[in-house]
């Protein structure tokens, strides 16, 4: 009985290692710019930041069905931040409607981020183009950074503590895109959205004042929730290791076709062939 089961589990073995080398691993690296906003909980004036940096490295994994699509992980560095109007001023327009002139705080941070992603896709063009869609569950890892006022003079890099900011984050992610094959290599474009749940200031259970803070917090109570949000449009390219096993899995053989011929005997009956 032991040895039948040896033999099971030295042929699962080997067939999980002809399924491996049928399938497609790729590494790949992308770079490009983001958006930074955060979800303020009572809701205060925010705007997003611009211009943020965003660039990593990928690794996908193509399971044999088709349509399954891929698997994988991003390490990446991902610039984060948001606008806060801390105070504003009252005008009055033509019309006796008031209009708030808001005066921002604006924190960049940075984040490494671990999406773990699944992307759902399909062949075109005669498996020339590639085009899917993603979702992913994040990990996020925050550091660094700077603040300014914007009416001010009033700049520097932000003093992280302890106990009133958080360094770990989770969240979701989805997006899609395209990538043009050509041999081993993929080019190609992608844009994602980075949707948080954890919050990056604690909230006033823990941390309910300002009165030891420096500039660098303008929130007299901190928030309820905090989490942040990116939006991210990437260039990619990413080489196959597999190339054998991709062309196996994604040629389709044409059907041949049965044919009937009708041939006649010298004796005046029909034969019926069929190839």
């Amino acid at each position: 009985m032991k040895i039948r089961r040896v033999i099971f589990a030295l042929v699962a073995v080997v067939l999980g290692g002809v399924y491996m080398a049928q399938a497609q691993h790729t590494v790949g690296v992308f770079g490009g710019i983001a958006s930074g906003s955060a979800r303020f909980n009572p809701v205060q004036e925010t705007k997003s930041v611009f211009g943020l940096a965003n660039g990593g490295l990928s690794w996908r994994y193509y399971s044999l069905p088709r349509f399954v699509g891929a698997v994988g992980a991003d390490l990446e560095f991902l610039q984060r931040g948001f606008s806060y109007g801390y105070t504003y001023e009252t005008l009055i327009d033509e019309n006796g409607v008031e209009q708030r002139d808001y005066s921002y705080y604006k924190r960049q941070l940075n984040s490494i981020m671990l999406p773990m992603v699944w992307q759902p896709h399909v062949y075109l063009a005669k498996n020339h183009l590639r085009v899917y869609l993603e979702a992913a569950f994040t990990l996020s890892y925050n550091f660094g950074g700077d603040y300014e006022y914007d009416d001010s003079d009033i700049s520097g890099k932000y003093d992280w503590r302890l106990e009133r900011d958080n360094r770990f984050g989770y969240g979701l992610a989805g997006g899609g895109g395209f990538a043009l094959l050509f041999g081993r290599y993929e080019v190609g474009f992608r844009a994602r959205y980075y949707f948080g749940y954890a919050d990056i200031m604690r909230n006033m259970n823990k941390y309910y004042d300002n009165a030891t803070d420096g500039k660098e917090n303008p929130f007299r109570l901190t928030p309820l929730r905090s989490p942040l949000d990116n939006v991210t449009f990437n260039v990619t390219l990413a080489y196959r290791f597999n190339k054998d096993g991709f062309m196996e899995w994604t040629y389709k053989p044409k059907r041949q076709k049965r044919t009937r011929e009708f041939q006649f005997s010298h004796k005046g009956d029909s034969q019926l062939r069929t190839h």
